[in-house]
């Protein structure tokens, strides 16, 4: 819609929404009010006033034009408040704890780690038993990678998803997800999971009762009789996954049809402009909620929505999905909160972050130039980038993390790179090169994923140890380029957990994996290499962690420190950022502070000392004598400081 339609009239939509609402209470009160208590109700009542406003202007948005709008905006907010009163008290009390501290996920106490079940534990009784492990870590935040039932064979990791009611059979069952949770909570640990919503598998019972011929399920999904349309679509449309899937259409003989495809031919794309689509989403995104998930990660973001004559990304009704799904979690499940997967443009990802939106996300930019900056040894790139595009809205916070799951790409601003000197395309070959060892004097062992032959251009894999150089040094029986590589994963982890938001730990990260060259005896595994970084994780290495003789034991309780620094500092919790220009290009800097307390984080990005300028500290707002609260020392720089090889630095004005 354009700016001359009423949706963009705040007193026409304020209107329309009060008109509305007050014709919807009276039924809504009729059907469900004495399902629960009395108070209960106008606690419920008070969030549904409080939030409609937004919700009807988004739903208005979307489906204003349709002759029986007002039928499913009645349904939708059924939907939610039928899906409220299923809620369990146990729960509805966290709603209310929630409301009484609505940014508990800024807290400096929040550490995230992710892991895929069966890797980790074996099953979800077995992660139960893992908890103990969890909480001597801090976390109290647990990713768990994707859990639904999903299609033998191919399924995109299990992000083709055949049910969200259903959990994987060899992982347990829902009951067990339910309980998990609980035990979680129990514990201070927030369970996140991910809500993968723009598509379904084809094995989905929507999708399966679609090729049947139904057709009010085929009206779920994107269906053509011909390739009229598709061909139009892809004419300004990129590849997502095009040695795999060419375009973005996939041909079912059954119904013969062409349906939409963006990711995998298995892997169908919901219509979104079918408001029975949205309320039927938003059910089972309540349903997840009710079995106590926190934290949702909302997959896919940026594809919901499609338009001819556009490359069907980003686009504003994409947004308005996401903001009529949060106008309605505030109303029927306020405990819970969604962030963001987003590997966009920087500028792209940082517009779906708002607390009506997603008050959280991932931080892609940040976790590339990390890697970037130890490749380069030169923190430009990182330091520019940072200083234009950390900041969030009040409210909101990154998730940041040196490696997921997935490949390492590099999703970095092309202006940033070239402000500083490098031209992007060489730029990103070069370290692709270097992460994959092909690059004379690398320290990095990792393997390169969707390799385009002809250009170069590719995405990186491996664990966080094998790329920062511990299992070359290990190799090669060097203990100097040992002690440089345990260093460069203190440095990149200590710069996520001290630089605002949430750190997210890929569990065995933090007792220094290498990467698993097994995985290609594996045929459902074979060509893709992020199974490089996805081993099972190794509780005999785990045994390790309290051995400061071993790697694992350093890193592990080079990271506790770490964590420990930040829970016990106020600058860490809902303070500000500040990037700081420290003069030198290998030094990383940025400043934390809040009302109770200030600290400099420095970082060295180079294998060499590096020394900083006392009038340069001065400039920065330093004293001479400080505190490096992470090494537990004194520091006094009268002339200049001195930075070792990666050495990261949390420096508090002496008492």
């Amino acid at each position: 819609m354009d700016n001359k339609t009423p949706i963009n009239d705040e007193h026409w939509v304020r209107e329309q929404a009060d008109r509305s609402l007050a014709r919807l209470l009276p039924r809504l009160e009729q059907r469900f009010s004495t399902a629960v208590d009395e108070v209960e109700w106008l606690a419920y009542r008070e969030r549904l006033e409080r939030h409609f406003p937004r919700l009807f202007k988004r739903l208005y948005g979307l489906y204003g034009g349709y002759y029986d709008f007002f039928y499913h905006l009645e349904s939708i907010v059924a939907s939610a408040t039928e899906m409220w009163i299923a809620r369990s008290p146990e729960l509805k009390a966290l709603d209310a704890m929630r409301g009484a501290d609505p940014y508990w996920y800024q807290s400096n106490r929040m550490v995230g780690a992710m892991c895929y079940v069966d890797l980790f534990s074996g099953d979800l009784a077995g992660l139960r038993e893992r908890i103990p492990y969890l909480t001597e870590l801090g976390i109290t935040y647990l990713h768990l990678m994707p859990v639904f039932r999903s299609p033998d064979g191919d399924n995109d990791g299990g992000y083709a998803v055949s049910s969200y009611r259903e959990v994987d059979p060899e992982l347990g069952t829902m009951d067990d997800l339910a309980e998990l949770a609980t035990e979680l909570r129990h514990h201070g640990i927030s369970l996140t999971l991910d809500f993968v919503f723009n598509h379904t598998s084809d094995e989905h019972d929507w999708a399966r009762a679609a090729l049947a011929g139904d057709r009010t399920q085929q009206g779920y999904y994107r269906l053509f009789p011909d390739r009229t349309l598709p061909d139009l679509y892809e004419k300004t449309m990129p590849e997502v996954f095009g040695e795999d899937h060419p375009g973005a259409f996939t041909y079912r003989t059954g119904i013969k049809k062409w349906v939409w495809t963006t990711f995998h031919t298995y892997q169908w794309d919901l219509n979104y402009e079918n408001p029975e689509v949205f309320n039927r989403m938003l059910e089972e995104m309540l349903f997840l909620a009710n079995q106590g998930v926190e934290i949702l990660r909302l997959d896919a973001v940026a594809f919901l929505w499609k338009r001819l004559g556009t490359n069907s990304q980003n686009l504003p009704e994409a947004h308005w999905i996401i903001q009529a799904f949060n106008a309605l979690v505030s109303i029927a499940a306020p405990a819970m909160v969604f962030k963001s997967e987003a590997i966009v443009h920087p500028d792209e990802v940082r517009e779906y972050i708002s607390t009506d939106e997603c008050p959280l996300s991932y931080n892609p930019q940040l976790m590339a130039l990390l890697w970037d900056a130890l490749a380069t040894r030169d923190v430009r790139v990182l330091q520019r980038a940072m200083q234009s595009r950390f900041a969030v809205p009040s409210g909101c916070a990154w998730i940041n993390y040196v490696r997921c799951h997935d490949d390492i790409g590099w999703a970095f601003a092309d202006d940033d790179v070239e402000a500083v000197g490098f031209d992007p395309g060489p730029h990103r070959n070069f370290l692709t090169r270097f992460y994959t060892g092909r690059f004379e004097g690398s320290f990095a062992r990792g393997a390169p994923f969707q390799e385009d032959p002809a250009t170069g251009d590719a995405r990186v894999s491996g664990t966080c140890a094998s790329l920062t150089g511990v299992e070359k040094a290990l190799t090669e029986g060097d203990a100097g380029e040992l002690e440089l590589a345990i260093g460069r994963i203190l440095l990149i982890h200590g710069v996520i957990i001290m630089i605002g938001g949430i750190p997210l730990i890929y569990l065995g990260d933090e007792i220094a994996t290498l990467n698993d060259y097994d995985y290609d005896r594996d045929p459902e595994k074979v060509g893709d290499s992020r199974w490089l970084h996805r081993g099972a994780f190794d509780w005999e290495r785990a045994e390790q962690r309290r051995d400061m003789e071993t790697v694992p034991g350093r890193v592990y309780q080079g990271l506790l420190r770490l964590l420990q620094v930040r829970s016990h500092n106020h600058a860490f919790a809902r303070g500000d950022t500040e990037l700081l220009d420290t003069g030198n290009r290998h030094v990383f800097g940025f400043l934390r502070s809040s009302e109770q307390s200030t600290v400099f984080v420095l970082g060295n990005f180079s294998e060499h000392p590096q020394r900083l300028e006392a009038r340069r500290l001065r400039q920065m707002g330093m004293r001479k004598t400080m505190v490096d609260l992470f090494a537990g020392q004194t520091i006094i720089a009268t002339q200049e400081l001195l930075l070792e090889p990666y050495q990261l630095m949390a420096l508090a004005r002496s008492a």
